[in-house]
């Protein structure tokens, strides 16, 4: 016993040992000593303990067997899944660019409101040389932002949804030109206010002034008084001016930049010197001595009439000091608006300027498009005005997306024309008479025949200059016999008379007159046949439903009469060849 007590203090045979032996090797001497403890063992077996493996190894199996049968189960559709619903997606928010400066915060003014009530407006402001984009023809529009926002460099990327325009995209005077930006936002496809085509028309007052040229000369001069304005595409035409003072007005700027006032001929000729150092167009109106200046905004369906005018004594009204003043919309001002509105396809925000000059009468000289500023004390009521207006057009835009084709390509649907397939026998019948084709038109190509031993060896044109060769001409049964009204009137060629023994005159060709006949004896088969058709003036669709519902044993002749029909062709050949030489 010592000597067991002694491997069992051994921590290395201990471990070699099974589970059931450590317990009896562990009781106490006297146990060993008891006669009846084997035999109490014998009749109270211990149950053995499992070990941890086994343990594990059980949960595993039964956590694979229940995922199986709950797969099984949501296979078989034995799963109630609504008990336990998904919580609802939000749709993804739309992306409205503005391109303004950051003096107004238009995320505010987008706060709350909803596309179609239901997507949520996604705001991100910049200005023109903020951005840069990349357009492609499937991707849509790709645009680039990096801006300062307290200090901080900001830098995005995102597919905007709608844009709002509120910047000049061209200026010669802040040597400003971001057209090829405009042009992106085109290929890509985005929608803006105001249009993309309408602003790039902008980016030139000169074209702008050509339409409300067309303006005044649609409604008049005393509906539409345009200001007298004169065009020079560059220097070498300013030579002169009828009248003085006028307002010298260099290329393409805004808020009084690049306009001077000429007193005189020499001023006029210096003008002339600096215009060609820019390298640029100039226009020249008359100076109007204003006695205050008008302007008429429209935005979306809201009209306003403002007067300004000067205090400190300068010539431009909007430059120093002036006063500004609402006035009342008359209709006169509201046609101003609305004429100028429909010019490029549509202007969803556009102003008129005028002047009224001290002897009373107004003078239209110029009109903005959405890049307009905004003036006098219902600032934040415009633009207000210009949010609702976007969120209209977006709403539009999206409950249209999956009815109407894609503004890049509005094609209206394509009539195709009818095929009508040739048939044989009575079904031509059936067919509507075909207008007859024009004078000179395409020839109708013809299809194979069977040779033919009795025709001429060539064929001549009708003097229409169109092939007597007919699209439907080419059925079965008169590819059968050599002297079918097919033969005749292809053999025949250029004479009418010969066409007409067939029963079929060429479109738009008169009848030739009978006294220029030769006597000639027609067969009976040819008499038969001008007795089966009483109306020989009817047109070529009518003759040929009258020809072709011939039944099939009467145009199958037998040879003696195919050799009389050939003979008798001959001799009209002839006798109307004798005619035309005459």
């Amino acid at each position: 016993m010592n000597f067991l007590r002694r491997r069992l203090s051994d921590s290395s045979f201990v471990a070699n040992l099974p589970n059931g032996y450590m317990m009896d090797l562990q009781r106490p001497d006297n146990s060993t000593s008891s006669p009846v403890s084997p035999a109490m063992e014998r009749k109270h077996p211990q149950p053995p303990q499992p070990s941890q493996s086994s343990s594990t190894g059980t949960s595993i199996f039964s956590s694979i067997s229940s995922a199986m049968k709950q797969t099984t189960q949501a296979a078989a559709g034995l799963i109630d899944h609504s008990t336990s619903p998904s919580p609802p997606v939000a749709p993804k928010p739309k992306i409205l660019l503005v391109i303004d400066d950051a003096h107004t915060e238009w995320a505010k003014y987008f706060h709350g409101k909803k596309v179609n009530g239901e997507f949520d407006i996604r705001v991100e402001q910049a200005e023109f040389s903020e951005l840069n984009l990349a357009a492609y023809v499937t991707g849509g529009c790709m645009v680039d932002m990096q801006v300062m926002r307290n200090g901080t460099k900001v830098v995005r990327s995102f597919k905007p949804d709608f844009v709002l325009i509120r910047q000049h995209a061209y200026s010669m005077a802040l040597g400003e030109d971001f057209r090829s930006l405009i042009i992106g936002l085109q290929y890509g496809g985005i929608h803006t206010v105001n249009s993309l085509y309408s602003i790039y028309n902008f980016c030139s007052k000169p074209w702008v002034f050509s339409q409300l040229i067309k303006i005044f000369n649609s409604l008049g001069p005393e509906k539409f008084p345009l200001v007298e304005q004169t065009f020079f595409p560059s220097h070498k035409q300013m030579v002169t001016t009828p009248n003085f003072p006028v307002v010298v007005k260099l290329g393409h700027a805004h808020a009084g930049m690049g306009k001077v006032k000429v007193e005189n001929q020499h001023d006029f000729r210096d003008m002339a010197s600096i215009v060609a150092m820019a390298r640029t167009y100039a226009t020249s109106e008359p100076f109007i001595d204003s006695k205050y200046d008008i302007r008429i905004q429209k935005i979306g369906n809201n009209y306003k009439a403002y007067m300004r005018t000067s205090i400190s004594g300068n010539w431009k009204a909007n430059t120093g000091s002036a006063m500004l003043e609402q006035i009342a919309m008359t209709e006169r001002y509201r046609l101003w608006a609305d004429a100028c509105a429909e010019m490029f396809g549509g202007l969803d925000i556009c102003a008129v300027k005028a002047v009224h000059s001290k002897d009373g009468k107004d003078y239209i000289i110029e009109v903005m498009d959405s890049s307009m500023p905004l003036i006098g004390e219902h600032v934040e009521e415009d633009r207000q005005l210009i949010a609702d207006l976007v969120v209209s057009k977006m709403t539009q835009l999206v409950t249209t997306a999956g009815s109407t084709p894609s503004p890049l390509r509005p094609w209206p649907p394509q009539v195709q024309p009818q095929s009508v397939k040739t048939q044989p026998g009575p079904q031509l019948a059936q067919l509507s008479q075909p207008r007859p084709p024009p004078q000179g038109g395409p020839r109708q190509p013809q299809a194979s025949q069977p040779p033919r031993t009795n025709a001429p060896p060539q064929q001549r044109l009708s003097p229409q200059g169109q092939q007597p060769q007919s699209p439907m001409s080419t059925s079965p049964q008169q590819q059968r016999s050599p002297g079918s009204p097919q033969q005749v009137r292809s053999a025949t060629g250029s004479s009418p008379v010969q066409a007409s023994k067939a029963g079929v005159f060429p479109p738009q060709q008169p009848r030739p007159p009978a006294q220029g006949r030769a006597p000639s004896q027609p067969s009976p088969t040819e008499t038969s046949k001008q007795q089966a058709n009483p109306h020989p003036h009817l047109n070529k669709s009518q003759s040929l439903t009258n020809t072709f519902s011939i039944s099939e044993s009467s145009q199958r002749g037998n040879p003696n009469e195919d050799e009389a029909k050939a003979e008798t062709i001959r001799n009209l050949r002839k006798s109307f060849a004798s005619l035309f030489s005459d």
